[in-house]
C-alpha cells in the first residue's frame, strides 16, 4: 500500500525529498513543479505552463491562465511556502555520490560556466541590464553561474548562483554582497570539492583567464585548472612557464615574455 502522507505510491521517484517538506501541500507542490521542469513544453516555462494551464488556441483553458486554482497553487509553493532549495540540491547530490553509475571519481573535471537569459521587466531579484552570452549582447536579464561535474561519461550540474552586476546595487562595488563572476565560481568550485565531487582539474573558458582573483582562488584550494586564454594572453612553452596567463608578464626566472595564444 501507498503511503497516504508523502503519496509514495502515486510517484515513488519523489520520496527523496519528502522528509524536506514539512506538509502534504509543499510534497505536492514540488512534485507539480518539478514535473512540469522536466516534461518537454513548447513554450517558455511559466507557472502557467507547468501546470498546462496557459490558454492557446484550441487549449484546454478557456479563461486566462494565471487565475485557476491550479496555477494559484503553485504560484503561493514558489513564492510564499517556507522550504529550501539549497537542501533539496544538496539531497541530489548525496543520490549521485551514492549511485555507482554516477558516482564521482579523481578521474572527472568540474567545468565553469556562466549563461545569461532575457527576462521582462526589473522586479525581480538579480535582474538588470547586462551582457547575456547566450544572445551575445547586452540586454535586460539574468545571469547564473553554474558548476557541472564530468568525465565524459557522465554529466550533470553541481551548483548554480545568480550574479548580480555592481551598477544594480546601490553602493555598487563597494558593496560587499557584491562578487564577480569569476569570485562566485571559485565559491562554487570549493563548495563542489567539499560536497564529495573530486576532479582532476577545473576547466573554464576565457572570459576567466583574466581574472587574478579566479586563479589564486583555485591555487588556495589546491585545484589544478585548464583554463582558455584570449589572443593577446601570454603562453606556456613546452618547457617551463614563460608568462603569467592572467598578467601578461615574465614569471620569476622566465627567459622571455609569453608569446600570443
Amino acid at each position: 500500500m501507498g503511503d497516504a502522507v508523502t503519496g509514495s505510491s502515486a510517484n515513488p521517484a519523489m520520496v527523496w525529498v519528502d522528509d524536506l517538506f514539512f506538509s502534504l501541500a509543499q510534497r505536492r507542490g514540488f512534485r507539480e513543479y518539478l514535473t512540469g521542469l522536466l516534461a518537454p513544453r513548447e513554450r517558455n516555462k511559466t507557472i502557467t505552463c507547468l501546470t498546462e494551464a496557459e490558454p492557446v488556441a484550441g487549449g484546454r483553458w478557456p479563461v486566462a491562465g494565471a487565475g485557476i486554482p491550479g496555477v494559484q497553487r503553485l504560484q503561493f509553493f514558489l513564492s510564499e511556502s517556507p522550504w529550501e532549495a539549497e537542501q533539496i540540491n544538496d539531497r541530489r547530490l548525496e543520490l549521485l555520490r551514492e549511485q555507482a553509475a554516477t558516482a564521482p571519481h579523481d578521474g572527472g573535471v568540474i567545468v565553469i560556466d556562466d549563461s545569461g537569459d532575457r527576462k521582462d521587466g526589473t522586479a525581480s531579484a538579480n535582474v538588470g541590464r547586462q551582457w547575456l552570452g547566450r544572445l551575445g549582447k547586452t540586454d535586460n536579464g539574468i545571469v547564473t553561474v553554474t558548476t557541472v561535474w564530468t568525465d565524459g561519461r557522465v554529466y550533470y550540474p553541481l551548483h548554480a548562483q545568480p550574479y548580480t552586476h555592481a551598477r544594480h546595487v546601490t553602493r555598487g562595488r563597494s558593496d560587499l554582497a557584491v562578487r564577480t563572476k569569476p569570485q562566485i565560481s571559485a565559491a562554487l568550485t570549493v563548495r563542489g570539492v567539499e560536497a564529495g565531487f573530486a576532479c582532476r582539474a577545473v576547466v573554464a573558458d576565457c572570459a576567466y583567464s583574466v581574472s587574478a582573483v579566479w586563479y589564486l582562488a583555485l591555487r588556495e584550494a589546491g585545484l589544478p585548472y585548464v583554463v582558455a586564454l584570449k589572443p593577446h594572453r601570454g603562453t606556456w612553452g613546452p618547457g617551463r612557464p614563460t608568462a603569467h596567463p592572467h598578467q601578461g608578464r615574465p614569471l620569476p626566472g622566465g627567459d622571455r615574455p609569453g608569446t600570443s595564444g
